[in-house]
């Protein structure tokens, strides 16, 4: 299948790129860049000289959609919009990076990212990205929202436990760590080296718009939940880590039951053996997410572990568009 990356230059796009190079049933035949048009993409990122020297182009939707059968969007929130309904118009495949079809309405989509949504219609279509646990309705769908990067790491341990009704979703706590690269390529006060480098902060404090994101998908697993979640910038490149505390009066050797038997098969999920903790390190550079579980008394305390621009974007982006295209979900990512 001929693929189209639109915003091939951030961090999902050079991700993307690197992981549809070896892909051996997608070839990339369209890379475009707002401000880097006429320049070789190995160019950009000498990684890939003599693998990846396509030309990129500019945004130019009509003749994109002339070359491509499916399309990434590694687009800003809110761009994403007329660009999904241009391409979904041309019958091509779309799967969408930014959160402009996560959050299953326009009402909960306006409410948190404060804009004017203008394509409504087009969330009856969309399918969150998360294969192993929507991977029946991927498998028919034509748009689909990856998921945040954050979400990713706390939804996946918690869906199974809450569907089974295995633990207090009326009490959950999701302390999260992301690596700089979570912030995007665009530099910023917030990003700079000096700020960064040996400090470790909280930030969007009971304000963080995945929050919203977690609490819609986790909802999907049975009752409304409202998890209490705060991310912290960590001075790592790249990574995960979410350390997540809940309420169980399940024996821990149940609850890890419980998820294996729910991703049973599924090559990216690694329950880990009692005694393990989740981490970074272990996950990089891969679309796995780790996951280890404690217990004591009715204190349950989950580690998970991704790779914030794999498993947390790029990644679960192929895995996703492998699913809608009828291919095996681990093609071109083991």
């Amino acid at each position: 299948m001929k693929i189209g990356i639109i915003g091939a230059t951030g961090y999902t796009g050079f991700e993307l790129v690197k992981i549809l190079a070896k892909h051996p049933e997608f070839e990339i035949t369209a890379l475009t860049s707002t401000t880097l048009a006429g320049t070789p993409y190995s160019s950009v990122y000498p990684q890939l000289r003599g693998v990846v020297d396509n030309i990129i182009e500019a945004d130019d939707y009509e003749k994109c959609a002339q070359k491509i059968d499916a399309v990434f969007l590694c687009l800003p929130h809110t761009a994403s919009q007329e660009a999904a309904a241009f391409f979904l118009s041309k019958g091509k495949k779309v799967a969408d990076l930014s959160a402009d079809f996560r959050l299953g309405s326009k009402d909960l989509y306006e409410f948190v990212y404060k804009v004017p949504h203008k394509k409504e219609e087009l969330f009856a279509e969309a399918v969150y990205g998360m294969p192993e646990i929507f991977g029946e309705q991927l498998k028919t769908a034509k748009l689909a929202a990856i998921p945040g990067c954050y979400p990713t790491s706390v939804i996946m341990p918690l869906f199974p436990l809450l569907k089974e009704g295995l633990i207090d979703g009326e009490f959950i706590v999701a302390d999260s760590k992301s690596g700089i690269t979570g912030a995007g390529k665009t530099p910023s006060e917030k990003t700079h080296f000096c700020n960064v480098q040996e400090n470790f902060q909280a930030y969007g404090v009971l304000s963080h718009r995945h929050n919203p994101e977690i609490n819609f998908i986790l909802g999907k697993a049975g009752k409304p939940v409202d998890v209490t979640f705060t991310p912290h910038l960590a001075p790592i490149n790249k990574g995960i880590e979410s350390t997540i505390y809940a309420r169980s009066h399940t024996d821990i050797f149940q609850l890890a039951e419980c998820l294996k038997t729910f991703y049973k098969g599924r090559r990216f999920v690694r329950i880990l053996d009692f005694g393990n903790v989740a981490a970074t390190a272990n996950v990089r550079d891969t679309n796995f997410i780790d996951i280890a579980l404690f217990k004591k008394a009715d204190k349950l305390v989950i580690t998970s572990a991704i790779d914030n621009l794999v498993k947390g974007a790029s990644g679960a982006a192929v895995q996703t568009m492998n699913v809608m295209c009828g291919l095996d979900e681990t093609t071109g990512l083991i």
